[in-house]
């Protein structure tokens, strides 16, 4: 019991703390704007998957931008982590059905899902390129952290736009790299035949909100 006492008193404390230093807490929305992507090739024809659940929160400290007037470049105080569901992940054809299942449980094999079920990332830089020229233009940042899927972590590097929309941001960014970067073999079936690319293009679209 007194332990349970001693943890809530220090959630309370670090609560009051970070509502004194002004931090804000934006937590992942569901619905349309969410979308994970990853994009290759194969000795068949190029594929992609899609994932549209994407957990987490982003944490902003203060002078954090969201207006374009007084925005200027330069390191920004912000952290967060994401992670995605690995079963979410879906393969599609170029018009955005369903592609095969069969392909999906390989996917899930390879992505090692029984024993990592999510793929996660963790913001640890956020760096202000450029503030929007106007009210349409979104924010440019560029971003660091550390994304873990099937149990492997590498540091990355990630150009990220931001736009807003009142309580509301919404981020796009994209980068390459290859499926053996985090120990997942390329696919391989019927004899060698049929064989994945080891580039990947990974995209993503998050829309987090506060409340």
């Amino acid at each position: 019991m007194r332990v349970w006492m001693g943890l809530a008193s220090l959630v309370a404390v670090s609560t009051v703390a970070w509502a004194a230093e002004g931090w804000v807490t934006y937590n992942s929305k569901p619905g349309p704007g969410n979308l994970i992507s990853i994009e290759g090739t194969s000795t068949m024809h190029d594929w992609r998957v899609v994932g549209k659940i994407i957990g987490g929160k982003l944490q902003v400290g203060p002078g954090f931008p969201t207006e374009a007037e007084g925005a200027k470049p330069g390191k920004v105080e912000a952290k967060a982590d994401v992670f995605l569901p690995v079963r979410s992940l879906k393969s599609v054809k170029e018009d955005g059905s369903a592609y095969s299942a069969s392909m999906d449980d390989i996917m899930y094999e390879k992505l090692q899902e029984k024993t990592h079920k999510l793929i996660k990332f963790k913001l640890t830089e956020m760096t202000l390129k450029e503030a929007p020229a106007n009210a349409d233009a979104p924010f440019l940042f560029d971003t660091k952290g550390e994304l873990t899927v099937a149990g492997a972590t590498k540091a990355i590097s990630m150009p990220v736009k931001m736009k807003v929309d009142g309580k509301r941001l919404q981020f796009n960014g994209e980068i390459k790299t290859k499926m053996t970067d985090f120990k997942v073999e390329p696919v391989s079936a019927l004899g060698g035949t049929i064989k994945t690319g080891d580039d990947i293009t990974l995209g993503m679209s998050w829309v987090v909100q506060t409340r």
